[in-house]
């Protein structure tokens, strides 16, 4: 070998020499870097990395990707002095301009979704179903007891029982129907004429009846509960039309939908329509002279529902049609028929762990219904004004919604129920210090700052009956039978509302059996209405105070039975409850299958 070829191979093996120098000291920077970066930031680098290796875009030439969330310049950017230029990007920067337009992208994705038409439909039907059940479950009790007892208002509580019991009909809606009309049309195009034409013949009578309740709450009460009949006949019906109205990718918009439409009608029934049918609300905000009744009353509002009824119904039937998803094609909805359907659920009940956690969902709410039930009734009695409850209920309402997200994420453990038994010592917890707020009203007119205790004490039973809510679904989702979910689901979750309505009726006439008051006058001047006679109703004791008699209480049965309520709910849920909640966590899915498919 010459000199000249031994030189010019040694300045090749130093050339290479000082690369492998460089390289390594590069190494070492980039881990330093790496040491120092946060791991969002490193986990962006190497997804920005793969992406570059994916489009060709990652060779020397352009620019180096590196692994750590830095940008490793190429030979363009290198300078004589300095071998590798390296570009730290902040991550904020991507924070920032990722939630500047994340509303305006998820905006962008909703509105130009193929079922942006079929989600507006849904709102739509879900919206109508609100309307009656705000109604008959929010203002038109606030409206009777302003003079009806306790046990009359119970009465009327019998018509929200169809929506806890819609399971036993489900079978007929699922089963019968015109092929050519449309599965789910066929039963949601009538029934919605119907209460359109129910509600429109309300609309004229309805105020004649409720300013007279006393005699006539057994036709209020029965008109209600055809109204709440046919509302959750048509729940069945929509829910079932979601499934296939929607496209596969899309389904998760369902329980959005339906939440969205039935809050949506539900707050216009009970909060806008309590607020506007008050006489202190409109004189305050509305009418510019004082005026004897509110600026809205219930015929106009029942009035108005029966048009948009008709008129949405009208829309469905002209402008959408349905399509045939019956069994016969893949991915179509399966036919058990009637006789199947009703099997099912008679070998999902023969199940004995599934009887024990029926009986549990049978009596564990008994000890929230005073609180659930009758104490927004109580605090309207003391005093309470109908808006200032609609504004507690308004402000109420996100408030749950936060915490059922927060709920969510805790029911995904292990112990699913475990926020659920959390929150049953809660809702206790609740009932007694809304007792407390009901005995320490102040006799003289709601304050504000009493005002905002209402308000607290709304607010935390709420809270905690909606993490109850989401522990209970969470753990239905997770022992529900794959394959036969929809009747699994719909068992259980009836079974759980049925849970919350059965004893409402027993425990208002319970209000009433053990209470005693007595109106009391002063002096006996006042002739024969002078005598004392009893004013446990909101009927006498308006008439007491109008003869100028004072109605003394001597037994109030609210706190009677709230206190009997509790103190059952604790005996059961320490000796029965509990360690039956328990248990039955600890047992694996396939025990709760009825289908052969899924015990496998």
């Amino acid at each position: 070998m010459t000199p000249d070829a031994s030189a010019d191979s040694g300045t090749v093996r130093n050339r290479k020499q000082r690369k492998r120098t460089a390289g390594k000291k590069a190494k070492g920077q980039t881990k330093n870097v790496e040491d120092e970066m946060p791991e969002k930031t490193r986990r962006r680098g190497r997804d920005a990395s793969q992406t570059m290796s994916r489009d060709g875009s990652g060779d020397d030439e352009g620019g180096n990707a590196s692994d750590v969330g830095i940008t490793i310049g190429g030979s363009r950017d290198q300078s004589p002095v300095r071998k590798y230029a390296f570009q730290i990007e902040d991550p904020r920067m991507h924070e920032k301009a990722s939630a500047f337009g994340r509303l305006a992208s998820r905006w962008n994705e909703f509105y130009n979704n193929r079922d942006f038409g079929n989600i507006v439909i849904l709102i739509a039907l879900y919206w109508l179903q609100g309307i009656p059940l705000g109604l008959a479950h929010g203002s038109i009790p606030f409206l009777l007891k302003e003079k009806l007892s306790f046990a009359q208002v119970g009465l009327f509580s019998l018509a929200g029982y169809p929506y806890s019991l819609k399971l036993f009909w489900s079978p007929f809606v699922d089963s019968l129907y015109d092929r050519k009309f449309g599965r789910r049309k066929s039963w949601i195009v009538p029934i919605q004429l119907v209460l359109g034409l129910l509600f429109w013949w309300m609309g004229s009578h309805i105020d004649g009846l409720v300013r007279n309740p006393a005699n006539n709450i057994h036709e209020i009460m029965y008109l209600f509960l055809a109204i709440v009949f046919l509302g959750a006949t048509q729940d069945i019906a929509v829910d079932g039309w979601a499934l296939t109205l929607l496209s596969k990718e899309n389904l998760s918009y369902a329980s959005t939908c339906q939440t969205v439409g039935i809050n949506c009608g539900y707050f216009l029934s009970f909060t806008v329509f309590l607020a506007l049918n008050s006489v202190e609300f409109s004189n305050k905000y509305i009418f510019s002279t004082p005026r004897e009744e509110g600026f809205l009353q219930l015929g106009p509002y029942m009035a108005f529902w029966a048009a948009m009824y008709v008129v949405v119904t009208l829309l469905l039937v002209f402008f959408k049609a349905e399509e045939d998803t019956s069994s016969s094609g893949s991915g179509g909805e399966a036919d058990y028929g009637i006789v199947e359907t009703y099997k099912t659920i008679w070998r999902i009940c023969k199940l004995p762990h599934m009887q024990q956690f029926i009986m549990v969902l049978f009596f564990a709410k008994i000890g929230f219904i005073p609180n659930d039930s009758t104490t927004q009734l109580k605090l309207i009695e003391r005093g309470l004004h109908r808006e200032d409850m609609a504004l507690a209920v308004l402000i109420d309402f996100p408030v749950q919604i936060f915490f059922g997200y927060y709920a969510v994420r805790w029911s995904q453990g292990e112990s699913k129920m475990r926020p659920w038994r959390v929150a049953f010592i809660l809702r206790l917890l609740c009932g007694v210090l809304a007792m407390l707020t009901v005995h320490y009203f102040p006799q003289d007119g709601l304050s504000t700052g009493y005002f905002y205790v209402v308000l607290l004490t709304n607010v935390a039973s709420s809270m905690a009956k909606t993490v109850q809510f989401v522990g209970v679904s969470a753990f239905i989702t997770q022992i529900a039978d794959p394959v036969i979910g929809g009747t699994y689901m719909t068992l259980l979750n009836t079974l759980s509302n049925f849970g919350g309505t059965w004893p409402v009726f027993f425990i208002m006439r319970s209000i009433d059996y053990f209470s005693s008051a007595t109106c009391e006058f002063s002096s006996p001047s006042s002739g024969a209405s002078a005598s004392p006679y009893s004013c446990v109703t909101q009927e006498d004791r308006n008439r007491c105070k109008v003869d100028g008699g004072l109605c003394h209480v001597h037994w109030d049965g609210y706190y009677v039975v709230s206190v009997v309520c509790a103190l059952l709910a604790l005996a059961l849920f320490f000796g029965f409850i509990r360690p039956t909640v328990l248990r039955l966590e600890r047992l694996p899915a396939h025990i709760w299958r009825v289908s052969k498919e899924a015990r496998k």
